[in-house]
């Protein structure tokens, strides 16, 4: 019931290939620590303008997924790359797409964002990911030979109904790759992660991103590995490219989940009410 896993810290650019080879780096270094579960931040392989996705943009499979699946085959660990930029049908429109990769080099999971980071902080940050993101329409949990992996990237930690959806599917790990921004991550990033982990009593699995690139976009850091309880197991304290493992015991769910029901105490016949105010 334990398994080792690795949240990789990235400084990701507008270099893809770069990129990508800096992933490799931590990858191949997770995997001779141990970890059989690795996975990388959102955007990984490209953290830059709106005026370059055209260019970083790929299908899956396509190229950098091919890459990384030779790595996963040659370390037989199970790969998550946090997200890439995923052509579109829609012209001058990508998705954010997660990809897992399984043992034997195979795609065995995609998802794409449901939630777009639209948002508008007087003096401090205005973003409209939606003016180049198609929103993803699917709630995906990857059923894997040791667990179940439900997926979201960044913005989605907001939404803890989509949580909810990912623990009653069965996932007993979740993803949350992100990169995150400065700003908003000192005020919320801690909180809204180990509080996903509490309401669930799910361990979260949450790569990010860190620093500052050349083009100004500014990412908090703080690569997270929390238990079921909310307890931290591994964070990065460091604004630099790093891994963090721990090793999850994933008896630990069922565990917590028996000790404070709440799957079981759910009202869903009084939720689907209408609100009485007065």
């Amino acid at each position: 019931m334990e398994l080792k896993v690795a949240a990789v810290q990235l400084s990701s650019g507008s270099d893809v290939a770069r990129n990508v080879d800096d992933a490799l780096l931590l990858v191949n270094e997770a995997a001779d620590e141990g970890a059989q579960y690795v996975q990388l931040p959102e955007y990984f392989n490209f953290l830059g303008p709106f005026s370059g996705f055209e260019g970083a943009a790929e299908t899956v499979p396509g190229p950098t997924t091919s890459r990384m699946a030779e790595c996963a085959k040659s370390r037989a660990l199970i790969l998550h790359l946090g997200s890439l930029l995923e052509k579109s049908p829609e012209p001058g429109k990508f998705f954010n797409t997660s990809v897992v990769i399984s043992p034997s080099g195979e795609i065995v999971a995609t998802y794409r964002k449901i939630h777009l980071f639209d948002v508008n902080v007087p003096d401090a940050i205005v973003h409209r990911e939606s003016d180049i993101i198609e929103p993803g329409e699917e709630i995906v949990v990857a059923s894997l030979e040791e667990f179940a992996l439900g997926m979201s990237i960044c913005f989605d930690v907001r939404f803890p109904e989509l949580y909810r959806k990912l623990a009653l599917a069965g996932a007993d790990v979740i993803a949350v790759p992100a990169a995150f921004n400065a700003i908003t991550g000192r005020a919320h990033w801690d909180l809204l992660v180990r509080s996903r982990a509490v309401e669930n009593h799910s361990f979260i699995v949450a790569a990010a991103q860190v620093g500052t690139t050349v083009e100004g976009i500014s990412t908090y850091g703080h690569s997270l590995i929390v238990d079921p309880w909310g307890e931290i197991l591994a964070e990065s304290t460091t604004d630099k490219p790093e891994v963090m493992t721990a090793t999850l015991d994933l008896s630990e769910v069922a565990r917590r989940r028996a000790q404070i029901p709440v799957m079981d105490f759910r009202r869903p016949d009084v939720y689907e009410r209408s609100v009485r105010v007065t």
